[in-house]
């Protein structure tokens, strides 16, 4: 598991403590691309920065819109909910490792990805088969 200073259970408490937050996107589809038309601004301002953990965070991205445009339904309640959580994370720019912090400010957002990919890899692997299978079947889309 991707730990930033071994402290997996701060991780945890930080995820919780937005993944409460995340209750106020869901089913408030305008809400929600708030949210990701932020995260994505922010993620391609900060790619170089992200490293691998960027590929994870389009997926995040494409995760959430096709849950909240009802095109994906196959994740659970809480999975999406982390999701969301992790996003309202790393938009914060006050969060464990403040971002206006040169160098380090990212670690923390990258940290908690990988973190997040981890916990929910199973649903996320389907997603990413039902993805591809969709774009298979929609070769103009």
């Amino acid at each position: 598991m991707i730990e930033l200073f071994g402290k997996t259970k701060i991780f945890e408490k930080e995820q919780h403590k937005y993944t409460n937050e995340a209750n106020e996107y869901l089913g408030n589809p305008q809400k929600t691309e708030g949210l990701l038309n932020k995260a994505i601004k922010m993620a391609n301002e900060k790619k170089g920065s992200l490293g691998e953990v960027w590929e994870k965070l389009q997926l995040f991205f494409e995760l959430v819109k096709a849950y909240s445009k009802g095109e994906y339904k196959n994740v659970s309640p809480s999975t999406i909910l982390t999701v969301i959580g992790t996003l309202l994370y790393f938009v914060s720019p006050l969060d464990l490792v403040p971002d206006f912090i040169i160098g380090l400010g990212i670690l923390d957002d990258a940290a908690l990805i990988g973190f997040t990919v981890k916990k929910i890899s199973t649903e996320l692997d389907a997603f990413s088969k039902w993805k591809r299978a969709f774009s298979n079947e929609n070769p103009l889309d």
